[in-house]
């Protein structure tokens, strides 16, 4: 009797709680590194580290390109049906603009630093589009380009999808390997950036950060393998993402205060992230399906990852409110002050946003599925019939 191939590390798993956990850990690090930011918290050794947890948006990327990859990943090696487009598309848009339509008209109608935003302001923020038309990215919503960024994947994915199924299953992941690393060069390229828009915020700067969850979504759905024992060893996969970390905030990666940064900077600042991402995922995603992780998969941190994109969209209009509030203008200092205020309020407005935007809509979509599938299967069962019938007469 022959041996049998080893499991899969996770190519048939639905729901992972501790990715909740870390993608709430990934908010909360937005949060940390924009109220540094804003209190003029950034000079010296810490004040690098702390800005420098803006590589949580790496954290975000890979996550997305692992969770909506893997379906495709999952259908390549046979584990599954492939992922159909337009539910896909639907899930997408349910996702993501109810909540933040709701937040931009508010930010926009409402904040006084963004009273002055124009037509073209409403309108490439309500679109998601900020990052390719310029001076769109105002006060409130300045977080919102990794948004616009992720959109572009999303809309991006099934034709990568559509690529990658012609390729032989053994290429898929050298094929990804490529792309991540090419994409490192994208800020060398000569492109025609209309209206002076910037480039590097655009989506194939950040192509790599997108690629390392596709990995490793190819990866769960492999036997067990040299990269899955490398990543259920946890002392090197931390130092590795600490050393990343830690040269991403170095002068490699980070100007001098009121300087650009280089093409060389950024490009380098994008593959730190890329690591980052890969040495804080791989653990969770690439170890066994029995394994268990107390923390970020502990009810509280569950909870904060359902909140975390609220807390995403809402965290910066919270810390408007917190700076009139303490009486301190911006860069006054009072960090730790404005980031407690900042969580409480953000929270709590994550917490609403949840609860009254963000899960009755998840919850409409999966009935609407539900409904539309019961009318579809007896029209398909019917038109079987029917040419069941025209057969045999026949």
């Amino acid at each position: 009797m022959g041996d049998s191939l080893p499991e899969p590390a996770g190519g048939t798993r639905t729901f992972l709680p501790a990715l909740q956990g870390l993608r709430a850990a990934a908010a909360l690090a937005v949060v940390v590194t924009h109220v540094a930011v804003q209190t003029g918290e950034f000079h010296g050794l810490h004040g690098r580290l702390l800005i420098r947890l803006d590589l949580a948006v790496a954290v975000f990327f890979a996550l997305s390109g692992f969770l909506l990859w893997r379906g495709h990943a999952a259908a390549a090696h046979g584990l599954r049906p492939a992922p159909a487009t337009g539910p896909y598309l639907r899930s997408r848009l349910v996702r993501i603009m109810p909540a933040y339509l709701v937040a931009v008209v508010v930010i926009l109608a409402l904040l006084p630093d963004v009273h002055f935003a124009d037509l073209s302001v409403w309108l490439a923020n309500l679109t998601l589009t900020q990052v390719y038309v310029p001076q769109t990215l105002v006060a409130g919503l300045t977080q919102m380009w990794s948004l616009s960024v992720e959109v572009t994947f999303y809309l991006a994915l099934p034709l990568l999808a559509l690529a990658a199924a012609k390729l032989p299953v053994r290429m898929r992941v050298p094929a990804i390997v490529a792309v991540a690393v090419a994409s490192l060069g994208w800020g060398y390229l000569p492109i025609p950036a209309p209206y002076e828009a910037n480039p590097l915020n655009w989506a194939p700067a950040y192509a790599s950060w997108f690629a390392v969850g596709m990995l490793l979504a190819e990866l769960t759905c492999r036997p067990e393998g040299r990269m899955h024992r490398l990543a259920r060893r946890p002392v090197p996969m931390a130092a590795l993402a600490l050393v990343a970390y830690v040269l991403s905030a170095s002068p490699l990666a980070i100007p001098a205060v009121g300087v650009h940064a280089s093409v060389e900077q950024f490009a380098f600042r994008t593959a730190m992230g890329a690591i980052i991402a890969w040495a804080l995922l791989a653990p969770l995603v690439l170890d066994r399906p029995s394994a268990s992780h107390r923390v970020l998969a502990s009810p509280v941190m569950v909870t904060l990852g359902e909140w975390s994109y609220g807390l995403f969209i809402w965290h910066l209009a919270a810390l408007s409110l917190v700076f009139p509030m303490l009486d301190r203008h911006p860069s006054a200092g009072g960090f730790v002050g404005v980031l407690v205020l900042t969580l409480f309020f953000g929270l709590a407005m994550a917490a609403v946003s949840y609860a009254l935007i963000e899960e009755p809509c998840r919850m409409a979509l999966h009935r609407w599925e539900i409904r539309r599938k019961a009318a579809v299967l007896p029209l398909a069962g019917s038109a079987g019939a029917q040419v069941g019938t025209r057969t045999r007469a026949a």
